[in-house]
């Protein structure tokens, strides 16, 4: 099984152009701090308070309040002021579009998991609300076809200036 994706136009061969503008390598470095990811993990099973983060994702408080202030930053997160009574005004943090948009990732990173690491299969199954059934994150393409990775090809962007940016 031929899981290489393969290169077309002026992206083939693969020596003749560097990724130097790689969006995956972009969101990499948006996201890819393990406390980032636990936070956002968190955030999609429905933290919203600095407290529940720090101790669900079990990372210590001076790196939770780094990490929040960069998913904030980067617009994944937004920060609201709640006050209980009798207590100062804090922030809580909800998901925003931006970071809504990553669930899929995490469910693939989640079902990689399950996979390869956990010899038990994951220790949670997510399931679709309205018939129980498993959820899982597989590749389609805009005409509803499951591709699989020996079948996608990388072209450069119409509108991509340089072909070394990929």
């Amino acid at each position: 099984m031929n899981d290489a994706v393969q290169l077309t136009g002026v992206l083939e061969p693969r020596d003749a152009w560097t990724a130097d503008a790689c969006s995956m390598a972009a969101a990499i470095g948006v996201v890819g701090k393990r406390a980032s990811l636990l936070i956002l993990r968190e955030a999609f099973y429905g933290a919203t308070r600095f407290d529940e983060f720090a101790r669900r994702a079990g990372i210590s408080e001076p790196v939770t309040a780094a990490r929040l202030r960069e998913l904030v930053g980067e617009g994944l997160l937004e920060r609201e002021p709640y006050r209980e009574p009798g207590r100062r005004t804090r922030h809580a943090y909800r998901l925003t579009p931006k970071g809504a948009d990553l669930l899929p990732a995490l469910v693939a990173l989640m079902q990689w998991g399950d996979r390869w690491v956990d010899d038990r299969g994951g220790p949670v199954d997510l399931r679709h609300a309205g018939c129980g059934e498993s959820v899982h994150a597989e590749l389609h393409c805009a005409a509803g076809h499951e591709v699989a990775p020996g079948e996608l090809e990388l072209a450069r962007r119409a509108q991509a200036s340089r072909a070394s940016s990929a």
